[in-house]
């Protein structure tokens, strides 16, 4: 695959990611729990064929077995978010999920500095506070009234999932490089999906939603989530990960902007104001961190050159 073209399928990941929140406003009948429940099970269900198909069932299911204790904690994590993320949505604004959801690159860099050690650049330090700034800005109506609520709370257990399941796969990449066998991690996201749809199953039981609504929960689980989490997977072997995470980053204006245009969730000013600030905190965060990234090749490329 070819920069060019990882770029492009990087877009529509975002594309296909951003429309969680404009699809869920198109429900009728289905409550928080059950939009999350159909929307994992759908999800598990796209996955499990999909995987089977390209890999074969016997090999998926033995990395099942051989997958051990990563491999399950990856598995959680990815339960939590998918659990978080719709239960969020139906808590407060689409534009409040995706923008404190947009923090993960940043909460991902702050754990690693306590957990792993991982020296942080002066930059990221900025970026965090600048973020943490425009989260208290977004919530300061909220704040002032004593009712930033619930869904604020939900929305920022994904950041937080977001970077556990990053140490996780660290850990499981840097068994690799010290010549250790490491678990196969892909299946992690059909168990999350799997454990997210039986862990909110009896809280939304009775199953009440249409077969309107049905329909659009199918369409959250295969297009919105299975299928750009199999491209997602393509296109991070091809690009490095601060182009990936820019990249991902319209998934919030995209998503911010459909459920502007289309069903009448203006953002407040605060909300509007506050998120910029994140944006340009976590864009400006990497673009430097690519910029350096692509520096430190040239000089590599050149150094060997020389030789």
């Amino acid at each position: 695959m070819t920069h060019r073209s990882a770029v492009l399928l990087m877009v529509l990941v975002a594309f296909l990611w951003s429309i969680a929140g404009i699809v869920t406003r198109q429900l009728e009948s289905a409550g928080s729990f059950e939009v999350t429940f159909w929307r994992s099970a759908f999800t598990a269900l796209s996955l499990g064929v999909a995987l089977s198909v390209l890999r074969g069932p016997g090999r998926l299911w033995r990395s099942v077995r051989q997958g051990g204790w990563m491999l399950w904690a990856s598995a959680v994590c990815w339960c939590v978010m998918f659990t978080a993320f719709m239960l969020a949505l139906t808590l407060t604004t689409v534009a409040n999920v995706l923008l404190t959801m947009a923090l993960g690159p940043l909460v991902s860099a702050l754990i690693a500095r306590f957990a792993l050690g991982h020296r942080l650049a002066a930059r990221t330090w900025w970026a965090i506070a600048l973020a943490a700034v425009g989260i208290v800005w977004m919530q300061r109506e909220g704040l002032a009234a004593g009712t930033a609520g619930w869904g604020s709370a939900v929305a920022f257990v994904l950041p937080l999932a977001g970077a556990l399941n990053w140490i996780v796969i660290r850990r499981a990449g840097a068994a690799t490089a010290g010549g250790t066998a490491a678990p196969d991690l892909r299946p992690s996201v059909l168990l999350g999906a799997l454990l997210s749809a039986l862990l909110t199953l009896p809280a939304a039981w009775p199953l009440q939603a249409s077969t309107h609504d049905l329909g659009w929960l199918a369409l959250l689980g295969a297009l919105q989530l299975a299928l750009p989490c199999l491209l997602a997977v393509r296109v991070a072997a091809v690009l490095p990960s601060p182009e990936v995470a820019l990249l991902a980053l319209l998934e919030v204006v995209m998503g911010v902007l459909w459920v502007w245009l289309f069903a009448g969730e203006r953002p407040s000013a605060s909300v509007l104001g506050g998120g910029a600030l994140v944006l340009g905190a976590l864009a400006l965060n990497e673009w430097l961190g690519l910029r350096g990234e692509r520096a430190g090749r040239a000089a590599a490329q050149a150094s060997g050159s020389a030789r």
